[in-house]
């Protein structure tokens, strides 16, 4: 469903992907060959939410925002299913795995690896580079120019997605 509220609708790019069954919902923009899959929820009703080129979000995902933090999600980013993204910003080329909550006021740099099930706590910053671990989550090491190499590779495979499932919607 694409909802109006407060007089904000999503803006939305002609190359998208947006499963018929995930909710946008207010001041909400997709840039070029952005997906939003099955069950996904981006609710910007007191601030925004922003997703950037080649970015999905996966199966299950919500995507929120706070009074004082809008959500930014760069180009060539891949929220894994069942993730939580609240009141942050998330630069390009960042993978987030599959059931992790992203908190308020976190700030990732690009070229990062969150590792599956992992709590990044208010205010946390990541620094560029980096693999991600835990509960609460911590930098564990630097990622390998082939790590980072495959994360972009994610998303370049989900753009391949937009295009075919685009033909079939």
């Amino acid at each position: 469903m694409i909802l109006e509220y407060e007089n904000k609708k999503p803006s939305i790019h002609n190359k998208t992907f947006v499963a018929k069954s995930a909710d946008l919902i207010g001041d909400v923009t997709l840039k070029e060959n952005s997906s939003i899959w099955f069950n996904c929820v981006l609710r910007a009703d007191k601030n925004s939410i922003f997703v950037g080129k080649c970015s999905n979000i996966q199966d299950g995902s919500v995507v929120h925002i706070s009074k004082e933090h809008s959500t930014i999600i760069g180009n060539y980013v891949t929220i894994g299913h069942n993730v939580t993204v609240h009141a942050c910003k998330i630069a390009d080329n960042v993978l987030v795995g599959m059931g992790s909550i992203i908190l308020d006021g976190v700030e990732i740099e690009e070229n990062v690896l969150i590792g599956a099930g992992s709590v990044v706590t208010p205010g946390k910053k990541i620094p560029s580079g980096s693999l991600v671990l835990g509960s609460p989550a911590r930098v564990v090491r630097k990622l390998t120019d082939e790590e980072i190499y495959n994360i972009k590779q994610s998303a370049y495979n989900y753009k391949e997605y937009v295009i075919k499932y685009s033909k079939k919607y």
